[in-house]
């Protein structure tokens, strides 16, 4: 199968905080910040998953843009990812009730437990856990564990807890191939990568590494990676 690649749309105060014009260097079309046109026009181009960043409920640690997904999700039919403020299983109620179909929860969430089975009780499958495997990210992690964890303790004890979906965030940096394909080889989970792409080649190293999905937002809202030239590179 494919490695999906997902439109991320990155939403603050009811907007996309990255306006979308894919005809900018013809000249044609219209600019737009607004996720539900965002959302249709990549739809239309052939993604099967959207992933939402809902910056402001980052913020206050809640969820605060839930009518955008909610615009979202009765404008397009395909499964909607939401992000941010998702800090409770109610919480994640919430993002489903407004129309998203996956949840991604933090990682901080692995060190609550009883809030983490709550979560995997709403969403199952349909729940992932975000992270950032960088050694010095890891490291620099408030653990309230006398003993630091690794990347791979930390996806051990994840799958282990239910979760069956983690995604990594490389905060601009390319990601370790090798890396990733020993994480997609020995661990019954799929991997998705946020970001870790700035070009075709970085989509079809991730295809190669064997990840589920790729997941891209302001590379494909600037053009600076043609969406559908990278559902190509990711076949």
């Amino acid at each position: 199968m494919a490695m999906d690649v997902i439109p991320a749309i990155d939403v603050e105060k009811g907007r996309s905080r990255v306006v979308y014009w894919p005809g900018a260097s013809a000249g044609i079309g219209a600019p737009t910040d607004r996720p539900e046109r965002i959302a249709e026009q990549f739809v239309a181009q052939g993604a099967r998953i959207l992933h939402l960043v809902d910056f402001d409920g980052a913020k206050r640690q809640s969820p605060a843009d839930l009518e955008v997904v909610g615009a979202v999700a009765g404008r397009v039919a395909v499964p909607l990812q939401v992000a941010g403020g998702l800090e409770e299983a109610d919480h994640v109620r919430l993002a489903f009730a407004a129309g998203a179909t996956r949840a991604v929860v933090s990682v901080a969430m692995i060190e609550r437990p009883d809030v983490l089975r709550a979560c995997l009780g709403v969403a199952g499958d349909w729940l992932a856990v975000g992270l950032d495997p960088r050694p010095e990210r890891i490291a620099a992690f408030p653990w309230r564990r006398p003993v630091r964890p690794t990347l791979e303790s930390l996806v051990e004890e994840l799958v282990a807890s239910g979760v069956s979906r983690l995604v990594l965030s490389h905060g601009g940096h390319s990601p370790d191939p090798a890396l990733l394909a020993s994480l997609v080889r020995r661990r019954d989970a799929d991997i998705l990568v946020a970001g870790g792409a700035t070009d075709l080649d970085g989509v079809r190293r991730l295809r190669d590494a064997g990840v589920a999905g790729v997941i891209l937002g302001e590379a494909l809202l600037s053009g600076a990676i043609d969406f559908p030239r990278a559902l190509e590179a990711a076949a």
